[in-house]
């Protein structure tokens, strides 16, 4: 697992982001185990409290479950799963519409040089 941290966010926070991709991405798959909280410490070379701090976020949220003594699972939830990846979306879009609209470029030519854009990167 590698994670690039940033001196901005909190680490739990960009833990949580990044299991976040994880999920959304497909990497993570409903169900499957993660690293306890101490391997992931020790995968992130993080404060074992910060992952502490991490998962017990993520239960909070629904991104992932722990029954009793056995490993923590991603959630099987799919509407928690779909809504992981569409705040991400969201999170996209509105940092892409807020430095378009700082340029003034209206909405038809920047809907125009993405679609350019995607397309190119799908080739």
């Amino acid at each position: 697992m590698d994670v690039k941290f940033n001196n901005r966010d909190p680490v739990y926070v960009q833990v949580i982001r990044h299991f976040k991709e994880q999920i959304a991405t497909g990497i993570f798959a409903a169900g499957q185990e993660i690293p306890s909280r101490r391997e992931l410490a020790n995968q992130l070379k993080i404060n074992p409290n910060t992952a502490q701090r991490a998962y017990k976020e993520m239960e909070e949220q629904g991104l992932i479950f722990t029954e009793g003594n056995l490993p923590s699972r991603i959630s099987k939830d799919e509407q928690v799963l779909k809504l992981v990846r569409e705040e991400l979306i969201l999170e996209a879009v509105h940092t892409f519409v807020h430095s378009v609209r700082s340029i003034n470029v209206p909405v038809h030519e920047a809907l125009d040089l993405v679609k350019n854009s995607y397309d190119q990167e799908n080739n």
